[in-house]
């Protein structure tokens, strides 16, 4: 089975918008054909960003309250890295998130351009890309 670490900016793509590539990569793992990593990081920073008051548009606090246990029961939840990463990204507030797939053995997948940047060092994909796997 595939593993992956889905960066925050995915997640919550997958939330907002149900009919995304995003959202897909979620049913794989809902359906059990994909394994979710997260970290208390992770997640910190994911409901931090859900959280903000711009995105009430798109969900409210409930929603996001049932979308953080859905994610905290179907993922695997891995300790946060405590290490620096053997790649660094041109963002290092995004360090943990390399750290914890290469930890984890998995793949990173985000829209981030400075971390798909890394994707020939790295198995770093967008979401389509991985989705294509």
């Amino acid at each position: 089975m595939q593993r992956a670490v889905l960066d925050p900016g995915v997640l919550v793509s997958a939330l907002i918008t149900p009919s995304g590539t995003p959202a897909t990569l979620l049913a794989e793992v809902h359906a059990g054909a994909l394994e979710l990593i997260v970290s208390p990081h992770l997640l910190a920073e994911l409901e931090n960003v859900l959280r903000r008051e711009k995105f009430r548009r798109y969900v409210d606090l409930d929603a996001v309250e049932d979308y953080l246990a859905l994610l905290r029961r179907d993922a695997v939840l891995a300790p946060d890295p405590t290490g620096q990463p053997s790649l660094r990204s041109a963002d290092p507030d995004d360090d943990y998130l390399i750290a914890l797939a290469q930890g984890e053995r998995a793949a990173l997948v985000s829209g981030d351009s400075h971390l798909l940047d890394l994707s020939a060092e790295a198995p770093i994909f967008s979401p389509a890309q991985f989705l294509a796997l």
